[in-house]
């Protein structure tokens, strides 16, 4: 009985290290760059730290997109809703915020945060790993932040992501500067301009602009075809 139990620990074991070696050589179909794994319901604490405002200086991330009243924005990859609650609140109570995330745990969190802070036009989605799940043709502006370099199918998603776009909007990605060595994050979690322009020019979008006034971050803005 016992040499059973540790048989089956050991083979899960394996399979577990197989899935492991499986997801870090994943790499996108394009560029070759390897897929970063995702960050998990643990790490929601590591999102809302105190610092992260000095770190990131995310209020000027948020004042950069130039969000409007009444406007429909979508959090892709939105975590604990960090951004999204700061989204919602530019957006206002006319506005909407799709908050997606592939972790219910995440979701969770975000109702939770939705329900404290009343703030009713934040909606959250469970979406998939190669799909948003959002309405076509729906949304303003979508922002990934620190996630699109995480994104398992990134091809697949992108373009279920480009036909939840309005004509006139935009695609932004906040993302670690890759051509930056100082920046204190391991390497498959950043991106330069060079592998966005290649990745996402693939799939039918072309860069509108790099607004370089973070410490660490790119914020780049797309436009599709």
């Amino acid at each position: 009985m016992r040499s059973a139990l540790r048989l089956s620990s050991l083979v899960l074991l394996v399979v577990i290290g197989l899935q492991s070696v499986l997801m870090a050589q994943r790499k996108h179909p394009v560029s070759g760059r390897v897929i970063a794994p995702v960050m998990g319901v643990g790490g929601a604490g590591w999102l809302e730290r105190p610092e992260r405002e000095d770190e990131e200086q995310t209020s000027r991330a948020v004042a950069a997109m130039t969000l409007r009243p009444g406007m429909v924005v979508a959090d892709i990859g939105a975590g604990s809703g960090y951004y999204s609650v700061r989204m919602a609140r530019a957006v206002g109570p006319e506005g909407r915020v799709y908050a997606t995330d592939i972790q219910q745990g995440m979701l969770d969190i975000i109702a939770r945060r939705v329900s404290r802070d009343r703030l009713p036009q934040i909606v959250p989605v469970l979406s998939a790993e190669d799909d948003p799940r959002l309405p076509p043709a729906s949304v303003d502006l979508a922002l990934m932040v620190d996630v699109y370099h995480e994104l398992a199918e990134p091809q697949a998603f992108i373009r279920r992501l480009k036909a939840a776009l309005k004509p006139d909007g935009r695609l932004v990605l906040i993302e670690f500067r890759k051509e930056d060595a100082s920046v204190p994050i391991r390497t498959e979690h950043k991106m330069s301009v060079a592998q966005v322009r290649q990745e996402l020019g693939a799939d039918g979008f072309d860069i509108a602009e790099v607004i370089d006034v973070l410490p660490w971050q790119h914020i780049i803005v797309l436009k599709a075809r």
